[in-house]
């Protein structure tokens, strides 16, 4: 059976907000709504993927600047980070979320749009040979933009990664 577009929108909606773990922000109609998750699900999501995260204090608190936290992740962040894993075959560790600390902004880590993956050659290569190289950021920092609109910034030891969207999941 097939449902009207914003019938479907609506049921869309409604099974992300009785997910666990998961809730929406915005409306089945608001174009700019986001799928955000917990550090839990977030984790989860990572282990199933194989992908590691760590952090300097070793600690997952939100409002502690040494601690990696995933709590209110955007879900396409998340499914993002799954996406590099698959595509690129490297190992890949999160060594920022959305932990305090980080440059404000719309588009920040706070806000659940960005995460920070600890450098390696496979990473980086895959990065640079693959994505489109696009200038330099404000501070400098090289950028690349990916098929799906993603950008990725090399700063010196780690990659920050702004996603916009899944890449592709």
């Amino acid at each position: 059976m097939q449902f009207p577009r914003k019938f479907r929108s609506a049921l869309t909606a409604l099974a992300l907000v009785v997910a666990p773990g998961v809730a929406v922000v915005g409306t089945a109609t608001d174009a700019f709504a986001v799928t955000k998750i917990s550090h839990a699900t977030a984790t989860s999501m990572f282990r199933g993927a194989g992908i590691t995260w760590s952090s300097s204090g070793g600690c997952s608190d939100r409002n502690n600047a040494s601690c990696t936290s995933f709590e209110q992740l955007n879900l396409a962040t998340a499914q993002g980070a799954q996406t590099l894993k698959q595509a690129a075959g490297c190992a890949l560790n999160i060594t920022g979320g959305t932990e305090t600390g980080h440059a404000s902004g719309t588009y920040s880590h706070w806000n659940g749009y960005k995460l920070d993956y600890g450098k390696s050659t496979c990473v980086t290569t895959y990065i640079k040979n693959t994505f489109t190289y696009i200038g330099l950021r404000g501070d400098g920092a090289p950028q690349y933009r990916s098929g799906s609109g993603n950008i990725y910034a090399d700063e010196g030891n780690h990659w920050d990664v702004l996603y916009y969207n899944c890449g592709g999941c």
